[in-house]
């Protein structure tokens, strides 16, 4: 059972200690990271408007935030064009055709410790932020802010350069 395994009971906010003998990195904040703000695109971005704007931006993926600030997906430069190439999404669909719908947020405030377990299983992490927003009727919401990607890579690179020795 999930409930059982330590590292998804982490993962989803329930646990926070997972190793005895945690690594100098575990308790370190994700804000750390310093990660450049992503590129976001709008979902009526088309799929060949996506190929163009990563390309030449050179990133490999991006989030698909709507207007409204909602996260509706990841879309990635390799699952747009396999899937053009295979012909389940034609270059003028939207990108919202081709996003990755099932992602992990994580928030500035979390340890890189959950941030490792996060990667274990998916390939990036979406950085929120979330903050109280009111309308003109005075009721409020909260809105989740995109403030980055992060991959193992991301992680392994703040961990080799800030090697203690």
């Amino acid at each position: 059972s999930k409930f059982l395994n330590d590292k998804w009971m982490v993962k989803n906010g329930f646990l926070n200690d997972v190793q005895e003998h945690k690594p100098w990195w575990w308790n370190i904040k994700v804000q750390k990271l310093n990660l450049s703000a992503p590129l976001i695109l709008l979902p009526e971005v088309s799929c060949q408007k996506a190929i163009e704007i990563l390309q030449e931006k050179g990133y490999d993926q991006a989030p698909v935030v709507a207007e409204s600030g909602l996260i509706l997906g990841m879309v990635t430069l390799s699952n747009t064009l396999t899937s053009v190439l295979a012909g389940n999404a034609q270059f003028s669909d939207s990108v919202t055709k081709v996003i990755y719908d099932q992602f992990s947020k994580i928030g500035l405030e979390d340890s890189l410790g959950k941030l490792s377990c996060v990667l274990e299983n998916n390939h990036f992490a979406i950085v929120v932020h979330e903050q109280m927003q009111f309308n003109g009727n005075g009721s409020s919401f909260m809105k989740q802010m995109v403030l980055g990607v992060v991959t193992a890579m991301d992680l392994l690179t703040f961990i080799s350069r800030n090697e203690k020795k």
